[in-house]
């Protein structure tokens, strides 16, 4: 994706816009936000599975199936 060179100027530019004092401060605040992402994503997958296999349930049940 990006060579070793461009991670270095971007790196540098970072440090230049930002400082010392305020790069763990990202760091941090962007490492919890993707724990945060990850999370809601998996937490929307067990509801699809969730509200899937309710449908399933449902369809089994209904006195439809049953005439």
């Amino acid at each position: 994706m990006f060579g070793m060179g461009e991670l270095l100027v971007l790196g540098a530019v970072i440090f230049l816009f930002f400082g010392v004092k305020r790069l763990p401060q990202i760091g941090s605040a962007l490492g919890k936000s993707v724990r945060l992402f990850k999370s809601g994503l998996e937490g929307d997958k067990k509801e699809r599975e969730v509200i899937d296999v309710g449908k399933d349930s449902e369809k089994k049940s209904s006195p439809e199936d049953t005439e």
